[in-house]
């Protein structure tokens, strides 16, 4: 028996991850004989032990949490047993890899700064929306596009005390995201997912344990999507928003990893326009109004020095090659 304080704070999640695959996974789909007497729904431990090719034993000691010193090529097999996506093997490894290396005491990761070339990248996209995510979705750089695009999360009585927008809490917690999010299900299951894969990583993390016991002691609908035990390392796709400005808006967003310091994981996030299309002169609109605002705000001594500069160079002679 495991003493209390040497137990992986992650059982719980080993458990319940393993058990909801298993369940969802039928015997005719395993290629196993079917019967009208089953107990449960999906596969029985015995059967996933037999077909990963481990004992019946080893695998309910693996599905109760005992999975520190599993081997690799093990995991290997129980994911191919219980038909893991990509996401989902990934997270089932995050498990393992967090297990080996034990901490009594929940830690808390420090907000990373965005370095300034960061933000120099995101302003210099301006027909695309663009900001930087970290793992608990906030929202921790973005240019004057994303601004605008996202105005009612930002807007939002859910905002943090430096005036930042988090996405899972803006979903879950404010009920004007209902309409916003056109596909409302969608956003929330795919933020409810990626969460889910962020504690994976950062099982240690005590104020993305605490995130994620706010969200669940205030939103039954987060509750119902952590309890499906969905992952989602990472989201692309078409988003479909309701925006107050300038309506209905269906955009593609990608998702790129962007490398920063310590154990912090932070994405950038584009939405773009099909071009062509009356999302992009919706979009179009929504970036001349944002440029505006940007320049209206900008300081004047830095204003009256790009006045400067661009008359320096309306004066400056072209050489007889210049183009």
């Amino acid at each position: 028996m495991d003493d209390v304080d040497s137990r992986p704070v992650n059982r719980d999640e080993i458990r319940d991850f393993l058990a909801s695959r298993r369940a969802r996974i039928t015997p005719a789909q395993a290629g196993l004989p079917t019967s009208a007497r089953r107990r449960v729904a999906g596969l029985r431990r015995e059967e996933v032990a037999s077909l990963a090719g481990v004992s019946t034993e080893w695998y309910t000691r693996l599905e109760k949490g005992h999975i520190g010193g599993v081997s690799d090529d093990v995991l290997d097999a129980v994911a191919r047993a219980l038909r893991l996506d990509d996401d989902e093997r990934t997270y089932l490894f995050d498990l393992a890899r967090s297990s080996r290396h034990r901490s009594r005491t929940p830690s808390r990761r420090r907000d990373v700064q965005v370095p300034p070339g960061v933000q120099w990248l995101l302003d210099s996209m301006t027909m695309s929306s663009a900001f930087v995510r970290n793992g608990r979705t906030d929202i921790v750089a973005g240019n004057p596009l994303a601004r605008a695009l996202l105005a009612p999360m930002f807007d939002s009585a859910t905002i943090d005390k430096r005036g930042r927008p988090n996405i899972a809490r803006y979903i879950f917690l404010d009920p004007g995201a209902h309409h916003f999010f056109v596909d409302w299900n969608a956003a929330g299951s795919a933020t409810a997912a990626l969460l889910r894969a962020e504690v994976g990583r950062e099982p240690h993390d005590r104020a993305l344990r605490e995130f994620v016991g706010e969200l669940s002691t205030l939103s039954p609908e987060f509750c119902s999507q952590w309890a499906a035990h969905d992952v989602l390392i990472r989201h692309d796709g078409t988003k479909r928003l309701q925006h107050p400005d300038v309506g209905h808006l269906e955009l593609t967003f990608q998702s790129l990893d962007l490398p920063m310091s310590g154990r912090a994981v932070h994405d950038l996030i584009t939405y773009t326009a099909e071009p062509g299309t009356a999302s992009e002169d919706r979009l179009k609109l929504l970036a001349s109004v944002a440029a505006t605002r940007s320049r209206e705000a900008q300081p004047a001594h830095l204003m009256v020095d790009r006045l400067g500069l661009r008359r320096r160079e309306r004066r400056r002679p072209q050489s007889p090659g210049a183009w």
